[in-house]
């Protein structure tokens, strides 16, 4: 089959005439092809976005809300549908992408859809100067959202839903590992009835449509979601143009353990914080750090708990399924042997896994690697799989020595029943998002990014409404 752009409200075929190659990572074949969008293409779909962009900034946000919630509706009775896409594409287990992945997409033009009819401006009368200022919050004009492929329609539906809910129209490009779902999308705004050009989909490779949305000078503000050095560049291109940005980047969170855990609790959510979406959440808390009090028995309970994971076809009632390219899989097996070479053991795990019938899929084990040294590179840098690094430490202070070494800051996870420390630490951390007693509990209201090397603005509830919108002050004085 045949992925293609969405523009203008139609289905179109990439004006260059090139493809590419779509794999199917749980039995590692071709198994369609994606417009290789370029420039041209990216120009096409602006123009559509700019003559739709009068009528929809003006549309009642009345009528935005009502038209949200009905791509809300229909996400939710495509559920299946959707579902075994998104697996099929990124290699996650059906399981997964039914009960977060699809839901969370519709949940998110649904939050977004009933945030915008609240979204309120600001008054201030200046007493004694008879002046009186409120704050204008206009839309933009036409902006690019491009997000990755690890959750791939949530997190397009993440960006795009405030886009337009805002008022903005949307140059949009999903990544090109995984382009379905966001393909799909289109046919449900058009049954939703979202005017022509509102959203437009851009398929193709960052380099070539990426590229074009960040350079485009008619494109005002840009959302992106991906690595740190994707970010990097995507900043030093839209800086010098002047554009608004909101970077959501990497991570390499830590999971901090105190010995006066919920143990039960916390060895259950570990184990999904480590390994769900076969690692590959930006969220998931890849350096374990334990109290030493709690060490040894944490570390033959959690690897006992591992080693019952099942790794197999994502359609196969799963536990893990399989990594998102093969590409992916072989910079993951790197870190492994490097782990090792710097000292490291790998406790469980480290081998490719050979599923009956899919023996060309890229498939490999949890893995969970002891380290001494916590500056060591696997201790370091994201690798983003299912490979998590296993610490112990002494005190409060060590650990967060440990906790704020590396160049990222997006989320940490800490486990105490110690209402004292829980305050002291979470202050002292230096991440966006701090979870005590749980991990990946999201509010949709919460602001939402990282701070150093994990990004710059933040994303969710009216933080979004705010980045997606420009803030006029007008300033009246009035006779008395």
């Amino acid at each position: 089959m045949k992925i293609l752009n969405y523009i203008n409200g139609s289905y179109c075929e990439p004006l260059s005439g090139a493809w590419l190659d779509n794999y199917n990572p749980s039995e590692g074949g071709i198994y369609a092809q994606i417009a290789n969008s370029n420039a041209q293409d990216v120009a096409k779909a602006f123009e559509a976005a700019k003559a739709a962009f009068p009528g929809w900034s003006q549309t009642p946000f009345e009528q935005r809300s009502r038209i949200l919630l009905k791509i809300a509706d229909l996400i939710e009775k495509n559920l299946d549908r959707l579902a075994l896409a998104e697996s099929m594409d990124n290699g996650k287990p059906v399981s997964l992408a039914k009960k977060v992945d699809i839901p969370r997409a519709s949940a998110n033009f649904r939050f977004f859809g009933h945030a915008i009819t609240q979204f309120a401006s600001e008054a201030h009368e200046s007493v004694g100067l008879d002046t009186l200022n409120f704050t204008l919050r206009q839309p933009i004009g036409v902006v690019g959202c491009i997000s990755p492929w690890n959750l791939p329609l949530y997190l397009f539906t993440w960006k795009v839903a405030p886009a337009i809910a805002a008022g903005n129209t949307v140059v949009a490009k999903p990544s090109e590992i995984t382009p379905m779902t966001a393909y799909l999308l289109g046919e449900i705004l058009t049954e939703a009835g979202l005017p022509k050009g509102v959203l437009n989909i851009v398929q193709g490779t960052g380099p070539s449509a990426g590229q074009a949305i960040v350079e485009h000078p008619g494109i005002k503000a840009i959302s992106f979601t991906g690595g740190t050095k994707t970010g990097e560049h995507l900043a030093r291109t839209a800086a010098p143009l002047f554009k608004k940005l909101s970077l959501e980047l990497g991570g390499k969170n830590p999971n901090i353990i105190f010995a006066d855990c919920n143990y039960e609790k916390m060895l259950k959510t570990t184990l999904r914080s480590s390994f769900a979406n076969q690692g590959q959440i930006c969220l998931c808390g890849s350096r374990i750090f334990v109290e030493r009090p709690l060490y040894e028995r944490f570390k033959k309970d959690f690897i006992a708990e591992v080693e019952q994971l099942n790794v197999g076809h994502p359609q196969q009632g799963v536990d893990l399924g399989a990594i998102v390219s093969e590409a992916h899989r072989d910079k993951i097996e790197r870190y492994i042997e490097l782990a090792k070479e710097e000292g490291g053991t790998v406790l469980t795990g480290g081998n490719r896994v050979m599923v009956k019938g899919f023996e060309k899929g890229y498939y490999l084990e949890p893995t969970v690697i002891e380290t001494l040294d916590p500056y060591c590179s696997v201790n370091q840098e994201e690798i983003f799989g299912p490979v998590v690094t296993l610490m112990p430490f002494e005190s409060e202070e060590e650990v967060l020595r440990y906790a704020n070494s590396v160049k990222y800051g997006l989320s940490s996870t800490l486990w105490t029943s110690n209402l004292d420390r829980t305050l002291r630490m979470s202050k002292q951390l230096e991440a966006g998002i701090v979870w005590v007693n749980t991990w990946l509990n999201r509010d949709l209201r919460t602001p939402f990014g990282g701070v150093k090397a994990s990004g710059v603005g933040r994303e969710g509830g009216f933080e979004a409404l705010r980045f997606f919108t420009e803030a006029k002050n007008v300033c009246i004085n009035y006779d008395q």
